[in-house]
């Protein structure tokens, strides 16, 4: 008797196989303190909620307080958009120890940095696609306060990146080119210069990141460094002190899903939708760029790239979960 219920309990699991029928618990969920956290937070709220029957929690959090209560105190569960280059001691020591768990990236084409020029510069001369040909062009860039200088906008003051672009320029020799390293004062001034630049098709030249809605609106070119050398990046363009500076792009930044081990363990349904669920910077730009021009809060913004995007997600879910969720958009 007892070979016949093991079989035909093997035999449900095999007929319910890529199905996801086990009920769900109570699962929190980190909002992060930028944009793009904040959507995948809610999406993946819904998604879990609504295909999974989680009970879901948003909570809020930021890189290092989140991932060190990850691996203290096993909460919250889920991080949806952890960039691990800040973390990576801890997280090293939290995977060890089966605290934590990686489960797949959040973005694609990771984390993107890097100098930029406006498409329409490109579109006139592909040269400026390249740092030969932005130096070569240098007088183009008109400097705000001083006619006999060019302008590259660097990070504000205090952010990581004006230690990396300080090097950089010093690297590519900007400084005989004419450049004057110029600080816009905050990101969103520096967006501003952007916008001011775009809407009147005026060159502009300076450092940007991405997932943003900055990019997502105008279409911009990453600038060809014609060298990626991660390992110099690493050891001396990001440290305050960095003798020979050599030029290296930006390398993309590792931007994952991580959680905690105690919900891959309890949660195995939820956990397959996190390891396939990413966004590329592509998409996730444009998203940005529309919950900025709508005003739009994380909820709202979900339940839009949800209604828009299905052929994206469906592919995250099995086709039952696919479903559910479905029904409940068309319920909103």
């Amino acid at each position: 008797m007892k070979r016949l219920i093991s079989a035909a309990v093997l035999f449900a699991g095999l007929v319910t196989a890529g199905e996801s029928q086990a009920a769900c618990g109570k699962v929190s969920i980190s909002d992060m303190n930028w944009a793009s956290a904040t959507l995948m937070a809610n999406v993946d709220a819904f998604i879990l909620k609504n295909g999974y029957g989680c009970e879901t929690e948003i909570v809020p959090g930021d890189t290092m307080p989140t991932g060190t209560s990850m691996v203290e105190k096993g909460e919250p569960d889920i991080a949806p958009e952890f960039w691990i280059n800040n973390f990576k001691e801890a997280l090293a020591k939290g995977i060890a120890e089966k605290r934590l768990n990686i489960l797949g990236d959040a973005l694609s084409d990771g984390g993107e940095e890097g100098f930029w020029v406006p498409d329409y510069l490109v579109a006139k001369d592909p040269s400026m696609a390249t740092i030969e040909g932005v130096i070569k062009n240098a007088k183009l860039f008109k400097h705000p306060e001083d006619p006999e200088k060019s302008a590259f906008m660097t990070c504000p003051a205090g952010w990581g990146c004006q230690v990396t672009n300080g090097h950089l320029y010093k690297a590519l020799n900007l400084e005989a080119a004419g450049f004057d390293l110029v600080d816009a004062g905050s990101g969103a001034a520096l967006a501003g210069t952007i916008a001011k630049a775009y809407e009147r098709k005026q060159p502009w030249f300076g450092y940007y990141w991405a997932p943003t809605a900055v990019l997502g609106k105008y279409k911009m070119v990453k600038v060809d460094f014609g060298v990626t050398d991660k390992e110099h990046f690493d050891k001396c363009l990001t440290k305050e002190i960095c003798e020979n500076p050599k030029p290296s792009m930006y390398p993309p930044s590792p931007v994952k899903t991580l959680v905690v081990q105690s919900f891959v363990d309890r949660e195995p349904d939820g956990a397959a939708y996190l390891a396939k669920r990413s966004y590329s910077n592509a998409l996730m730009n444009g998203q940005l760029a529309w919950v900025e021009d709508n005003q739009a809060d994380g909820e709202t913004a979900a339940v839009h790239f949800l209604n828009t995007h299905p052929e994206i997600w469906k592919a995250w879910v099995p086709a039952d979960i696919a479903v559910k969720i479905t029904e409940s958009l068309t319920k909103m």
